[in-house]
C-alpha cells in the first residue's frame, strides 16, 4: 500500500493542498473548524509529512549534531538514547560526535561546523574548551551547552546545580556520621569547570556541619573513569590516616574506587562509604550498588533538544538562558548499607 501524500488528505478533507501545507507547518492562519477538518484527514489517512522535502525548503538539513567528548562514558550513553527520540519526534535526525576533548576539534566544530557537515544546529558537551573559549564559535550557529557551564548569554546551558548536588552528596556522608571524607574528581584548571563546582559543593558541605576540609583529601584525577577512581583509592587506603567516606566525582571514579576497597579485604559502608555521581546503570548493579547523584536526564535531553530546534526555527536570534534540570540523591546500599534494601 502506498503513503498517503498531502493531496490526498487535501482531497479527503476537502480543501486546498495549500492548507493542509499551513495546517501541517503550525501556520496560524487556518480556523479552528478547517483545522480540526485537516487533523482528522491526516490521521485517517495516516499521513505523514515529508519532513526532508519541507527542511530542505526551508534551507535546513533536517539534522542536529550531538557533541560529546567520549562515547564509552555510560552517562553520555545514556543521555543520548533520550536525545535522539526527542529529536526524532520533532522531525528530526542526529549526527554524533567525539572529539575526546581535543580543543581544536570542539574549536573547529562551533566555529564552522554547521556549514561545513551540514547540520543545522548542535548539542555540545565541550572538554576541551573553557567557558570563555566557547565565546569564539559561529554567532549564527544554534548551539545549547550541556554540563557544568554558565552561559554567556548568546548559546543555552542546561545542567544540574552541581554545587548543590554535590553539596548534598557530601552532607549525606557526614549525616552517617563520617567525619574523614575525601573527594575524587578535583580538576583546578581552565577546563576543569565541572570537578570545580563538586568541590565547591563539597567544601560548603563541611562548612555547614562546622568541619574543616582535609586538604590532602582532596584528590585531583585527569578523567572521571574507573582507573582513576582505583588509583586514587589506592593512594588513600596507603596513607596511615585513610578516610572513612568518599564522594566520588562520577559513578564511574566510584566503582573504580570501590573495587579496590574490597580488593584490600575492607567493607563497603562498614569501613569506607562511597557515594558517585550520574546514576548510571552499572552503579545499580553493582556489588554493592552505589549511592549516586541522579540528575534527571530525559528532562535535560528534552529541553536541549527543544531549545536547539527553537533556536533553528527563530528568525531572531534567541538569548541564551540558563536551564537547571531537576536532580535527586538516591542512597544505596554502598552509603548506608543494607538498610537501602
Amino acid at each position: 500500500m502506498r503513503e498517503a501524500t498531502l493531496r490526498d488528505v487535501a482531497l479527503l478533507a476537502g480543501v486546498s493542498p495549500r492548507t493542509v501545507s499551513n495546517v501541517v507547518n503550525g501556520y496560524a492562519r487556518v480556523t479552528e473548524h478547517t483545522r480540526a477538518k485537516v487533523e482528522r484527514a491526516i490521521d485517517e489517512l495516516g499521513y505523514r509529512p515529508n519532513v526532508l522535502a519541507r527542511n530542505l525548503a526551508n534551507g535546513r538539513s533536517g539534522q542536529i549534531a550531538v557533541v560529546v567528548p567520549y562515547l564509552d562514558t555510560p552517562y553520555f550513553a545514556e543521555l543520548l538514547q533520550a536525545i535522539i527520540p526527542r529529536a526524532r519526534d520533532r522531525g528530526y535526525n542526529v549526527l554524533i560526535d567525539q572529539t575526546d576533548g581535543d580543543p581544536d576539534h570542539e574549536r573547529e566544530l562551533i566555529r564552522r561546523g554547521g556549514r561545513a557537515l551540514l547540520f543545522d544546529g548542535m548539542i555540545f558537551s565541550p572538554l576541551g574548551l573553557a567557558q570563555d573559549d566557547l565565546a569564539d564559535g559561529d554567532p549564527e550557529l544554534p548551539l545549547v551547552v550541556l554540563g557544568e557551564r554558565v552561559s554567556n548569554g548568546v548559546f543555552d546551558h542546561v545542567g544540574i546545580d552541581d554545587v548543590a548536588a554535590s553539596r548534598e552528596a557530601t552532607a549525606h556522608l557526614i549525616g552517617l556520621g563520617r567525619r574523614r571524607v575525601a573527594a575524587i574528581g578535583d580538576q583546578p584548571y581552565p577546563t576543569g569547570e565541572a570537578a570545580q563546582l563538586r568541590t565547591c559543593g563539597y567544601r560548603r558541605a563541611h562548612e555547614d556541619a562546622g568541619l574543616p576540609v582535609d586538604e590532602s583529601l582532596v584528590i585531583r584525577t585527569p578523567r572521571f573513569n574507573r582507573a582513576d577512581g582505583s588509583g586514587a583509592m589506592r593512594h588513600l587506603l596507603d596513607r596511615d590516616d585513610p578516610p572513612d567516606a568518599v564522594f566520588c566525582y562520577s559513578d564511574l571514579v566510584a566503582l573504580g574506587a570501590l573495587h579496590v576497597v574490597l580488593e584490600r579485604g575492607l567493607r563497603v559502608p562498614e569501613d569506607v562509604a562511597l557515594i558517585g555521581y550520574d546514576d548510571i546503570e552499572e552503579g545499580r548493579y553493582s556489588n554493592p550498588p552505589i549511592s549516586t547523584i541522579s540528575p534527571d536526564k530525559v528532562a535535560i535531553a528534552a529541553t536541549a533538544v527543544d531549545r536547539v530546534l527553537d533556536r533553528i526555527g527563530s528568525e531572531e536570534r534567541l538569548p541564551g538562558i540558563e536551564v537547571r534540570a531537576a536532580h535527586r540523591l538516591i542512597a544505596r546500599r554502598s552509603t548506608v548499607g543494607r538498610a537501602a534494601g
